[in-house]
């Protein structure tokens, strides 16, 4: 009976400790380029959306920058009632870019689906706020 609870009480705070301190192994996930990061099979992806630009930052885990060179990117901006499809393109050593005008306020977001070369496809969800 002993050993049940301390085996549920090991269960139950899990969660906690899996959360508690976790060692990022010497990367970040903080923006660079004052964007939304997300992180997807290993690579950090940083979004910077304005009106006129959606540009998308890609890069390894010690930030270094990963090429776009014969990559595609492509998703769709959720706005309010709107959805508009985007396609950004190779734009720089480790960036897409896609020029609009763009709805990009508090509560938009943006669905993409990135497949770097000799990769198979990775996709990520930026809300803004």
């Amino acid at each position: 009976m002993k050993r049940m609870m301390t085996v549920l009480l090991m269960t139950l705070a899990a969660p906690v400790w899996a959360g508690a301190g976790h060692d990022h192994g010497g990367h970040e996930h903080s923006a660079r380029y004052g964007g939304i990061v997300s992180e997807v099979n290993h690579l950090s992806y940083e979004l910077v959306a304005k009106p006129d630009s959606l540009t998308l930052y890609t890069s390894s885990h010690d930030t270094t920058p990963i090429a776009t060179r014969g990559a595609t990117a492509e998703g769709t901006l959720y706005a309010g009632n709107s959805k508009t499809p985007v396609v950004l393109l190779p734009a720089g050593e480790n960036r897409f870019q896609a020029k609009g005008p763009f709805k990009v306020g508090v509560g938009t977001r943006i669905a993409l689906t990135v497949t770097l070369a000799g990769k198979g496809p990775a996709k990520m969800t930026f809300n803004l706020k």
